[in-house]
């Protein structure tokens, strides 16, 4: 498969960033693309449109995101887990294409979520700069000698070092009386076995996103999302890109995925997640994830060369590109368009852009070409403020900035996933809260919602919990 591939063609008209879509009424959320809710699977289904060849490419990417790697000679999956991993399969963070869950107790261990870390200036590609000993993110787990079989030990490869999240709890007042509980994140990185972490040390927790509908995000035109950051900053908002490493073409690229923006193609992102998450390796990520003190890291016996095949590759590529969108529920129920004409007046769409629309012809799966759909996102980095900083840069994106995550298909997420995790390290558990977090350019929408009288705040919930 050539990058070419990727590329986008197409001229595409810019969505009023103030105007709620207006065929809101329609529930539609994502025009051929849009599958009907079927509970647990609701983000996990294949776009109607697809023909009976893409639906045979989907089928196995999704064989390959729900089957788990193993060590070499292991029967039970794919060869080439780890030496060091944080999950054994796709499916362990992204369930059922979804978001993951933070851990509840102290003493639980991180599960689908990732620790970046990183110390000040950049890589060679202008990323975030390693750490000499643990690269840009702790491995939790490692391949310990046992495997489901028996039938092969290897010298056990330590991991990285255990991480946990501690919960620091505060109350904030509404316009009304109403109290809100909110809570902070701190990780906490213990029995690091590559010695103690660098004094300077820059950490970001990640919670795994939803992964459903980024066919159509990649094919949004890039003159699209830049008029878009421009007429925001006609409007006193600060929406940019952010320019990454594009691995695949050898160049800089505007970055879509990821809460800091920070890959530029569904394709890469597989890649990236199958190496740093996993610990497989691609003709793309041909090195093991092992830096140069991880001695029996270095020496674990490869399972393929690479361990994820182009194939394979192309495959989980497919089933990214064709999973459809839920559609949106009860858009005729009175109070869920009072919600939606919440959601304007506090100028939530200048970020969450209710509306987009996909290039003229898009290579790689052209049923993505000439679509509108309503993701509730620009793909642009916003300063978030203080209050939910990591301080830790990434590429051109700052310690306060947060690509806008899309809303649509929010209110399922407890029915798919168990959880109404939100925000970028889960710290959220519904949307009142995350409103709550908002601060820098979102800083007077947020107080704004503190003013709001409790009819307006649970319509615009229905709201959320609708699109």
């Amino acid at each position: 498969m050539k990058f070419t591939r990727f590329l986008l063609t197409g001229a595409v008209a810019v969505t009023s960033l103030l105007s709620v879509a207006d065929d809101r009424e329609d529930s539609l959320s994502a025009g051929s693309f849009t599958v009907s809710p079927a509970g647990r699977d609701a983000y996990f289904r294949p776009a109607p449109v697809l023909s009976e060849r893409q639906r045979a490419a989907f089928q196995r990417g999704r064989a390959g995101f729900l089957r788990p790697w193993v060590v070499f000679g292991v029967s039970a999956g794919d060869w080439g887990l780890g030496p060091t991993f944080v999950a054994d399969r796709c499916g362990g963070c992204h369930s059922r294409a979804g978001r993951g869950a933070p851990p509840d107790a102290p003493d639980e261990p991180l599960l689908a979520m990732v620790a970046r870390v990183s110390v000040p200036g950049t890589d060679p590609s202008g990323g975030p700069r390693p750490l000499a000993n643990y690269g840009g993110q702790i491995q939790n787990r490692a391949l310990q000698g046992q495997h489901p079989n028996f039938q092969y030990a290897y010298a056990p490869v330590p991991a990285e070092a255990d991480l946990f999240v501690d919960w620091e709890e505060h109350h904030v007042s509404l316009a009304d009386g109403t109290r809100v509980t909110l809570r902070r994140t701190r990780l906490r990185i213990e029995n690091p076995a590559f010695g103690a972490l660098p004094a300077d040390t820059m950490t970001s927790l990640r919670l795994a996103p939803p992964v459903f509908g980024l066919g159509l995000l990649e094919a949004v035109p890039e003159e699209s999302i830049l008029a878009l950051a421009e007429s925001q900053r006609r409007l006193g908002f600060a929406g940019r890109p952010n320019r990454v490493r594009d691995a695949i073409r050898g160049q800089s690229a505007l970055g879509r995925f990821g809460w800091k923006a920070t890959q530029p193609s569904v394709r890469q992102q597989v890649a990236a997640a199958a190496l740093h998450d996993i610990g497989a390796t691609s003709s793309l990520f041909p090195r093991q994830n092992c830096p140069a003190v991880q001695t029996l890291c270095t020496h674990e016996v490869p399972g393929n060369d690479p361990e994820l095949t182009d194939a394979a590759w192309d495959d989980l590529e497919s089933w990214s590109l064709g999973l459809g969108v839920p559609a949106r529920r009860n858009v005729n129920d009175p109070e869920v368009r009072r919600g939606a004409t919440v959601f304007e007046d506090l100028k939530c769409a200048v970020c969450h852009v209710p509306t987009l629309r996909t290039a003229d012809y898009f290579p790689r799966l052209p049923e993505l070409s000439r679509q509108t759909f309503h993701p509730y996102t620009d793909l642009l980095l916003h300063d978030m403020g203080e209050g939910l900083a990591d301080d830790r840069p990434d590429f051109e994106a700052g310690g306060r900035d947060w690509r806008t995550p899309p809303l649509w298909g929010l209110g399922l997420s407890k029915t798919v996933n168990g959880n109404t995790a939100l925000l970028h390290d889960g710290r959220a558990r519904d949307v009142v809260e995350a409103i709550l977090w908002h601060g820098g350019e979102a800083e007077v929408s947020r107080d704004a919602f503190r003013r709001l009288p409790r009819p307006d705040r649970e319509a615009l919930r229905r709201f959320l919990n609708a699109i």
